[in-house]
């Protein structure tokens, strides 16, 4: 009997909760190093003589490179795939990060900022297609879920931990400690996705993803695409401007500010896995994907719209109890809003999808803060702030429920790449 050579027998390439729960702590990194700017605003803002204007435009800033690095990171994915992708990505933004903790100045920030937004650009388009090509449709909640409650955690610890770190070592060791511990994240990647990377490249290309001109053309493209700009005006405002309206407006201590800006993203991470569970759930029980999705989006989207009325018009206890609301609200959209572009791009265009949709959702990070920073100087108040903010998120209602159909995987033109 021949000997069997078992050195020749390939390794087993899956794609299991291990990586899925690395591309969770991967976006759990993004938003700690994007929100620690958020996080230490009061003390920068001191120490470097800055307006609420200038405030705003650092805030807004990353955005103007991670808004079109989107669609750069959507072209990288299709040329060198996303695992790798992904860890260049990864590598940058965590030493933007870093570099951040010996600016000098103001125009010093703004560089890294948008070094910042270049590398963290990569994360939902990678993420997306990874998710959308191996994953089935009933456990797109709970994968979902999980890389929102990376989404939600990441201000939360960076917020509470980072509120904590900063009022004892200072702001500036607070992005250099961050920065440089983002970067352990690589060493995991790169041992649990070599194969998978190689696995990739090897495999027959029948298929490849439609090009954005022909997802420009698709009306659930754009009806997506705003909706989720409508969900992340909101999310923006919250995010960049908690810190500041919590102390100067409220009157909170940073430590006071840490730990309520910490249990309310807690509240939004509990509620993006409730949400994505109880999806995969619904789906399992035979409900159809265009009633699950659009439902819980919907109601999403109007709750963020009352608790922003309420952050409005209520008492600092009705107001802080509109902005756990308002955290419930996003954790309840945050696993409808990837799937339903995942689902709609299919397997070969999610990752693009997402690119683009992400691309329009992100630009409410350019405008929120902004606006803001022009309505309390002219206001000296965030009564008209939280207005807009419920206006807009109350206008993703109309795009999920009636702009996008049919939420199914669409038909695309695009001739099959050669094998």
């Amino acid at each position: 009997m021949a000997a069997i050579d078992l050195k020749a027998a390939p390794r087993p390439v899956t794609f299991g909760n291990g990586v899925v729960a690395l591309l969770a702590l991967a976006i759990f990194i993004n938003y700690v190093d994007r929100g620690n700017l958020a996080t230490a605003a009061p003390l920068i803002k001191d120490e470097l003589h800055l307006s609420a204007s200038r405030i705003g435009l650092l805030l807004s800033v990353f955005f103007w490179t991670y808004v079109p690095g989107q669609i750069l990171a959507g072209w990288l994915v299709e040329k060198i795939n996303a695992y790798r992708t992904y860890a260049l990505g990864l590598a940058l933004w965590s030493i933007a990060t870093a570099l951040t903790g010996v600016a000098s100045g103001f125009s010093m920030l703004i560089a890294l900022r948008l070094l910042l937004g270049v590398g963290e650009s990569v994360a939902f388009p990678c993420s997306s297609q990874l998710i959308a090509q191996h994953l089935p449709q009933h456990r797109l909640g709970v994968a979902n879920g999980l890389t929102a409650m990376g989404l939600s955690l990441g201000p939360a610890f960076g917020t509470f931990a980072g509120g904590l770190f900063m009022a004892h070592y200072g702001w500036r060791n607070l992005f250099l400690f961050f920065g440089l511990a983002s970067l352990l994240w690589l060493w995991p990647w790169l041992a649990s996705t070599r194969h998978l990377s190689k696995a990739h490249d090897d495999a027959p290309r029948i298929d490849r993803a439609p090009p954005f001109r022909e997802i420009l053309r698709k009306r659930e493209a754009w009806g997506a695409g705003i909706g989720h700009f409508c969900n992340n005006y909101a999310f923006y405002f919250v995010i960049s401007w908690l810190p500041l309206y919590l102390v100067k407006a409220r009157g909170f201590t940073v430590p006071q500010m840490a730990e309520l800006g910490g249990l309310i993203y807690v509240t939004y991470a509990a509620s993006s896995m409730v949400a994505g569970w109880l999806s995969d759930r619904w789906l399992a029980a035979g409900g159809s994907v265009t009633l699950v999705r659009k439902t819980i989006i919907v109601s999403g989207h109007a709750t963020i719209a009352i608790a922003m009325l309420g952050c409005m018009l209520g008492s600092a206890p009705v107001a802080t109890a509109s902005l756990f609301l308002a955290g419930v609200a996003f954790g309840f959209n945050a696993p409808s809003l990837y799937a339903i572009g995942q689902t709609l791009g299919g397997k070969v265009g999610g990752g693009k999808w997402i690119a683009f949709q992400n691309c329009i959702g992100n630009l409410a990070g350019i405008v929120a803060p902004i606006v803001t920073g022009f309505v309390v100087d002219r206001t000296g108040q965030f009564t008209w702030a939280f207005a807009v903010a419920g206006a807009v998120a109350f206008g993703g209602v109309i795009c999920w429920g009636l702009v996008v159909g049919k939420i199914a995987p669409l038909a695309w033109a695009a001739a099959p790449a050669a094998v």
